[in-house]
């Protein structure tokens, strides 16, 4: 029998037979390995244990300690194990497909009832049996004919379209069987249903799902579920999903009286003026942000011909996400095509072009509070984190090659201060680089990619790589966020473009009196203002930095002996810089501090006679329980310096 060369981890080598199985190679290191063995590596794709090596490979044995891969396959086990439940307890139920998703798997059955929460505790229930049976895995392959003919016969419909949409290539198909259930997959999956782990997976949800994303075909039933290697894991999941529930922007949006979204209006926020003021807050702060680090500010129109978009390309690669507007122009024989612009970046190179640019005009960096329109599927909207309608805090900077890496890394510091003062201490940078299909030189990508993680290090910050991430025209950065209870937001970018310049006629003089192209550099630090409000408010839980909270101070009264006094200390403090309204209402001074608790109001002043003969306050600030007196002319200049933002400090 021929034999084949294997590489391992350390870089040793050794021959097998051909055909042998990574089992096979994991046994014959040792007994142990062979026992813990889960999947394998071979040249960098995920193996099943039991299908043949046929040539000469690297290969890595996994076991269950190996994260990545043992999470895969754990939950890609549940999927076929939970549609084993699930036609166990219901044999007349079909099944579709199951794949793997973040954190967990779905499957999409075929049933005529609607699953119940109390049948999710009937699967999850019937699923450790099965895992507690430790029944084998097994893979065979078939023919498309034999595959076809099994689920014919079977009754499983489903089945039979999805192995006729398989490419008829001459490969076989492959089945796999869990114990007695069998299922129709590309693997790989574990040696046996007991190497799952019976405590750390939990059923979460069942949502409507038309048969493979038509809504011309049949409606099914999606159950969801999420996985991890142990229960400590599972049970800090589910303490993260709680805790966000807590802090959903849109139950906070309500709570707060923020902002509100309707139907006439799919994907657009009308805010309320308390989220306004947080907006228009927040953009005061990044315009006196870019105007100190050298930024010019623009406005440029919200619809533009559709030739714009041609020329930039953007017509032909981004038209199923714009908003088309057909105007009868005076004496035009057809309708003008306009689009409301989707970006500003073709916009921004229409006032660069404006007059002659020399090589002592560059850097030039242009910034925008962009409204932009961008159609996103109804079922993708969500609350003010997806919308059709937003701003975006975008800029451009016009340079030369040489000047990549000096604006590369002066931005990521200037962001770096604006994610500091708004809270945010722990994010990462990553850097996606030259993808398979891709416009200029290998020398000009390696330059500007070498640009880019050389401005990183000068910066002071360490990088990932995103290996063939990067757009056709240039490598970017990604600034990736990380919130207080562990999820990630990438929010700030900045991608290096030669290409738009190049199609829009961008030119400066250069010092040698000839035409050059600029590069552009597309940067953003928030994103848009309405995503990163609701990360904010997220992040917070309502509880924003006093500075760019909506409703800073209320001053409410005990008795209506004090309601004088009260609106004494609101002009103390309006006059102070504050944010302050007055609460004289008929009302308990419990129920006020309540309501305006829920309010999210970071400081409640109460006076009653006391504090009015003592020209004190009773000061309650957000989420403390202990109140405290304080002189009215110690509390004035203290909110005073609190409500400052933090670049006027």
């Amino acid at each position: 029998m021929s034999q084949i060369s294997l590489t391992f981890p350390d870089g040793s080598k050794r021959d097998f037979d051909k055909g042998v199985t990574p089992a096979e190679v994991a046994a014959s290191i040792s007994k142990s390995l062979g026992k813990k063995a889960i999947s394998a590596q071979v040249d960098g794709q995920h193996h099943d244990l039991q299908w043949p090596l046929e040539a000469d490979a690297a290969i890595a044995i996994n076991t269950l300690a190996d994260e990545a891969p043992a999470l895969e396959l754990i939950r890609h086990d549940l999927a076929h194990i939970m549609a084993r439940a699930v036609q166990e307890l219901w044999p007349d139920v079909k099944v579709t497909i199951g794949p793997v998703i973040n954190n967990g798997w779905y499957y999409d059955f075929d049933r005529a009832e609607p699953f119940t929460p109390e049948d999710l505790g009937a699967i999850e229930k019937k699923m450790k049996e099965i895992i507690n049976k430790r029944d084998e895995i097994r893979t065979e392959v078939w023919s498309r004919a034999d595959a076809i003919a099994h689920y014919e016969n079977s009754g499983e419909n489903y089945k039979v379209e999805l192995v006729n949409a398989i490419p008829d290539d001459g490969q076989p198909i492959r089945m796999y069987w869990h114990g007695d259930w069998q299922d129709l997959c590309r693997g790989p999956h574990l040696q046996h249903t007991g190497q799952v782990p019976g405590d750390a997976f939990k059923l979460m949800s069942v949502a409507g799902a038309y048969w493979r994303g038509n809504s011309d075909n049949a409606m099914l039933q999606r159950i969801y579920g999420v996985a991890f290697k142990n229960k400590e894991d599972l049970r800090k999941y589910l303490n993260m999903l709680e805790e966000a529930a807590k802090r959903d922007h849109r139950k906070l949006g309500r709570e707060m009286d923020l902002f509100h979204m309707q139907e006439e209006a799919p994907g657009q926020i009308f805010w309320h003026p308390n989220g306004w003021k947080i907006y228009t807050t927040l953009q005061d702060y990044m315009r006196r942000k870019q105007e100190r680090d050298g930024y010019v500010e623009v406005n440029t129109p919200q619809v533009v011909d559709r030739k714009l978009w041609e020329k930039s390309g953007h017509w032909d690669n981004y038209q199923d996400h714009m908003f088309i507007v057909e105007v009868d122009e005076e004496h035009a024989r057809e309708k003008a095509i306009n689009a409301l612009k989707p970006m500003n970046c073709p916009c921004h190179v229409q006032v660069f072009n404006q007059g002659l640019k020399s090589y002592r005009d560059l850097p030039l960096r242009m910034a925008e509070f962009g409204s932009c329109s961008r159609y996103e599927p109804s079922g993708a909207l969500h609350g003010i984190m997806r919308v059709r309608g937003f701003t975006q805090d975008d800029a451009h900077i016009f340079c030369t090659d040489d000047q990549i890496e000096y604006e590369t890394a002066k931005f990521i510091k200037f962001l770096a201060g604006i994610y500091d003062d708004l809270g945010f201490h722990n994010w990462t940078i990553k850097l996606s680089t030259r993808p398979e299909k891709r416009i200029g030189s290998e020398e000009s990508w390696d330059r500007v990619e070498q640009a880019l993680g050389d401005a990183c290090k000068a910066a002071g910050y360490d990088f990932e790589i995103l290996e063939g991430e990067g757009a056709f025209y240039g490598p970017k950065l990604e600034f990736t966020l990380t919130d207080a209870i562990g999820r990630e937001w990438q929010c700030g970018t900045l991608q290096v473009d030669p290409n738009l310049p190049e199609r829009l006629d961008a030119t400066y003089i250069g010092q040698d009196g000839a035409k050059h192209r600029p590069v552009m550099l597309h940067r953003a630090v928030l994103g848009s203002f309405e995503r990163f409000i609701g990360i904010l408010i997220e992040e917070h839980a309502g509880k924003l930095p006093f500075w760019l909270a909506p409703r800073q101070v209320v001053v409410a009264s005990i008795t209506s002996e004090a309601d004088d006094y009260v609106h004494e200390v609101v002009e103390q403090l309006v006059n102070a810089g504050v944010r302050a309204e007055a609460d004289i209402r008929n009302e308990k001074i419990n129920y006020k501090v309540r309501e305006h608790s829920l309010g999210k109001v970071p400081v409640i002043l109460a006076v009653g006679h006391r504090e009015v003969e003592e020209r004190t306050v009773s000061v309650r600030r957000l989420g403390e329980k202990q109140t405290s007196v304080q002189p009215l002319d110690e509390i004035v200049p203290s909110l005073a310096s609190d409500a400052t933002a933090p670049d006027k400090r």
